[in-house]
């Protein structure tokens, strides 16, 4: 009889493993995230940023969880060099961007995804950003140990004021489009 409930036990265990899902961690040092912001004239800038951790729980391959921590003072502009990429990379560690001094890190939340055609998901989550949360959606495709995101997210929406056209009116060729794009590579 003992026996018998040491393996009632074990089949328990295991089913709740099963059920539970399996856990990634993602490597950071070879993990990225490209940002990309846009002005009204056409120019861009782009850079980088670094995880401090992430994880995802997969069930039969679709994401059920996952919490990804990003380290906003690793923030790299990557388009200018010299003082122009110092003056930028500064300015967006600023108030007037992000507030790194007060707000070290960024975070992500997922709390659900649905499978789409061709491997890919719609995942839903919490973006927190200088403290503030909005929900978001993007496409997310898992293969092997990596995955791939495209997430777009409203800066204005996380108090990001400087020369956005929510917040100000008359910028003309000072404005700086809202929308971030963040291009997201995560190796497991």
């Amino acid at each position: 009889m003992k026996m018998k409930n040491q393996i009632l036990i074990f089949v328990l265990l295991l089913g709740g493993q099963i059920t539970l899902g399996q856990e990634k961690k993602i490597d950071i040092n070879s993990s990225n995230i490209k940002w990309t912001g846009k002005e009204i004239t056409t120019k861009t800038h782009y850079g980088t940023l670094k995880f401090q951790k992430g994880n995802m729980t997969l069930k039969k391959g679709i994401v059920t969880a996952g919490e990804f921590v990003v380290d906003m003072t690793s923030l790299e502009n990557e388009d200018l060099s010299g003082g122009s990429k110092n003056y930028l990379e500064k300015h967006l560690r600023s108030d007037d961007f992000f507030g790194v001094e007060q707000h070290p890190t960024a975070s992500l939340v997922i709390t659900s995804s649905e499978k789409r055609k061709g491997g890919n998901q719609t995942v839903t989550g919490n973006l927190t950003i200088k403290g503030i949360t909005h929900p978001v959606n993007f496409d997310l495709n898992i293969k092997d140990n990596r995955a791939t995101a495209m997430l777009t997210f409203d800066r204005s929406k996380y108090n990001v004021k400087f020369r956005s056209s929510t917040f100000f009116d008359d910028l003309g060729d000072k404005l700086i489009y809202d929308d971030i794009e963040l291009n997201i590579d995560l190796i497991f």
